[in-house]
């Protein structure tokens, strides 16, 4: 049992989900569940997110409401931090550990009845069991600050007592689509791409070619993207294309991307993405959003066609060869059996030597001279 809750000890568990929503973990005193949530001084309200446009060096106040929906008291820390986006395509927060320098530097969370200050920043709030707290929360933007996005979140963290066998970090968080107000950048690029040629080894059957790249967010608001992939061969033969959307590209920040195109290899393929900017959610952008594209090339040698191609023209040669072979056996067959022929066929009788020019036969004189006048 010690070897067990030495090992889970070791074990950290990060969950956090940037809406309304409650989140759960175990502590030595059972399960504890809580929720953070926008809210007014009043409590919480219908909104899903804090949202605002604030001038350089101006603040604004805005309030969330952290819930404890167990039976037994916890405390939770209660910070901001700056807003990422995972490598699944989700928006979520920097670590525990890492310090926001940006959005979230620029929140601060309000001290209430039974807080005590958190180190690195916000505030551990005490709740007894069915407890709810609204605590305000205060975002000053520098005077230099740069227009446009700068993406963020307050989350609710449960701090666990010090004699919990298992360490874990979880946390739930309410986004802030905080927006610095100046002239706005809408504008995504496609960067960094490579394109691979998957050949089928079976002959009748296509092959693909993997394409991926990256999507530079040149602006300085959050967008989305919906990326056209094409590649085709000479003469615009074997054309494919496949479409694909992403979610949510953050200023200054780049998403991986990538895609499978299934076609027929035509020695050398030419290729284009074309990238389309896609406004997010409820975002407002009055710039306008132009497409950019950019081009590759790949390699698309059919090596299986070739392989077969290979083992036709050795067939042919292996054939023929075995034709002209059998003809020549079939031959020195045929000229065997005439040479036995010849050679066991019975011998002819000699002739009679013939008179010399000019003499008479003998026996032809002998027979004329008995012959009566």
């Amino acid at each position: 049992m010690n070897k067990t809750v030495s090992l889970l000890a070791a074990t950290v568990l990060v969950a956090l989900a940037l809406a309304p929503t409650a989140a759960a973990a175990e502590s030595t005193e059972g399960a504890t569940t809580w929720s953070i949530e926008p809210a007014d001084a009043n409590g919480p309200n219908s909104r899903v997110s804090l949202r605002h446009t604030i001038d350089p060096g101006s603040s604004a106040q805005d309030f969330v409401t952290v819930t404890n929906f167990s039976a037994q008291p916890a405390a939770f820390g209660v910070y901001a931090s700056d807003g990422i986006i995972s490598d699944s395509g989700d928006f979520d927060l920097l670590p525990p550990e890492e310090t926001p320098v940006d959005g979230g530097s620029w929140i601060s969370v309000a001290a209430v009845e039974g807080s005590t200050p958190r180190p690195g920043g916000g505030q551990v709030v005490a709740l007894d069991a069915g407890a709810a707290v609204t605590i305000p929360v205060t975002i000053s933007v520098p005077a230099d600050a740069s227009p446009g996005d700068h993406p963020a979140g307050v989350v609710a963290e449960f701090v666990q007592g010090d004699g919990d066998a298992v360490q874990m970090t979880s946390r739930v968080g309410v986004r802030v689509h905080l927006r610095v107000a100046g002239d706005v950048v809408a504008a995504i690029t496609p960067a960094e791409v490579t394109a691979t040629w998957q050949p089928s080894w079976n002959p009748f059957a296509p092959g693909a070619v993997q394409v991926g790249y990256t999507l530079v967010n040149d602006g300085n608001v959050r967008l989305g993207a919906s990326t056209v992939v094409g590649v085709e061969g000479a003469f615009g033969l074997g054309a494919t294309s496949a479409t694909q959307e992403i979610r949510e590209v953050l200023p200054g920040r780049s998403a991986p991307a990538s895609v499978e195109l299934t076609g027929w290899p035509l020695v050398f393929g030419w290729g284009e993405i074309t990238v389309t900017p896609l406004v997010v959610g409820e975002d407002d952008i009055a710039a306008p959003t132009q497409t950019a594209s950019t081009t590759f090339t790949v390699w698309t040698i059919p090596w299986a066609q070739l392989a077969l191609l290979a083992l036709l023209v050795l067939a042919f040669f292996v054939i023929r060869g075995q034709r002209r072979r059998s003809r020549e056996r079939m031959q020195a067959r045929i000229d065997a059996a005439v040479a036995d022929a010849v050679a066991s066929a019975p011998a002819s009788p000699e002739s009679e030597p013939a008179a010399p020019e000019g003499q008479a036969d003998p026996t032809i004189a002998g027979a004329a001279r008995s012959t009566p006048d």
